[in-house]
């Protein structure tokens, strides 16, 4: 049953969830480390996933996974939360939480790239120049509006914020040909994931437990970024007429991160992260709108 009302209030949550996630990536890392904080906040997402699989009553879609469901979902676990959030949580550990989480927002661009070679599809001139658009905006972020020095703030943290958006890219484009129910691919997902974390502790770190301010971070992080707003964004989806009704929202989580991190965070927003992000979001909404 359509509601676009009802979609439009769970989709504007859902975004309010993820705008904090800069701020809560940032304060998390004084904490405690990278991998720790993946290991609880994926683990965390894990249980959420699993409860609103049981109060949905598929369970019995679980003991129908085949052997093929389980080896699409260890690749795209392997991928997101595994290899996304580590590069994607050291490039907040480098970088101030404006640019990292900025940088970031470059997923779409990505998308469109990677699906030329991987769905084999074609591109258009004015996508191109779409691109370029974005790709103008991550220049003036990453060296701070010096685009003619070509002097980059921190070349690493930069390459791993938009590292992981290549991760992020690949991951959807596998999720888009997955058919599964959407919730137990996830939780699925997510159980493959936290597998992932585990063992790359157990092999090259030693687990220690964390402060609870830690704990508090990764189980904020598992809930608010894993885990509820992705059940909200896909009610938001099912309640709305149409998906581009709801789909163009999600380009505020940006703008109210910069906000969030300013009297969070405390950090001072740059003229140059504002600007490379407007010109992000508009070469990504150009794109959709010549798609249109």
């Amino acid at each position: 049953m359509k509601n676009q009302r009802k979609a439009y209030s769970y989709a504007l949550l859902a975004v309010l969830c993820w705008s904090t996630i800069g701020s809560a990536f940032k304060i998390s890392l004084k904490h405690i480390g990278i991998s720790h904080l993946l290991l609880i906040s994926s683990l965390t997402a894990c249980l959420v996933l699993f409860l609103v699989v049981l109060i949905r009553k598929n369970g019995g879609l679980l003991r129908k996974v085949t052997l093929r469901e389980a080896g699409s979902s260890a690749v795209m676990g392997l991928l997101n939360p595994f290899l996304y959030y580590l590069v994607l949580l050291k490039a907040y550990d480098l970088l101030p939480a404006q640019e990292a989480g900025t940088l970031n927002y470059i997923w779409p661009v990505v998308l469109v790239l990677l699906s030329i070679p991987l769905l084999k599809q074609k591109i258009r001139l004015t996508s191109i120049l779409a691109i370029l658009v974005s790709f103008a905006g991550i220049l003036i972020i990453s060296t701070h509006g010096h685009i003619l020095e070509f002097r980059f703030t921190d070349p690493l943290g930069v390459m791993l914020a938009l590292g992981s958006a290549v991760f992020w890219a690949l991951y959807w484009i596998l999720n888009m040909q997955d058919k599964r129910e959407d919730i137990t691919r996830l939780f699925l997902n997510f159980c493959f994931g936290f597998s992932y974390v585990f063992i790359y502790i157990l092999i090259f770190q030693r687990f220690s437990f964390p402060s609870w301010k830690g704990l508090a971070g990764g189980i904020y992080l598992g809930l608010f970024e894993m885990g509820i707003p992705f059940i909200l964004w896909l009610k938001a989806l099912n309640y709305s007429s149409t998906t581009a009704r709801v789909s163009n929202l999600i380009y505020l989580s940006p703008f109210l991160s910069l906000i969030i991190i300013h009297f969070v965070v405390g950090e001072k927003i740059l003229l140059s992260t504002l600007t490379g992000l407007v010109l992000i979001v508009s070469g990504i909404l150009w794109q959709g709108w010549r798609k249109s």
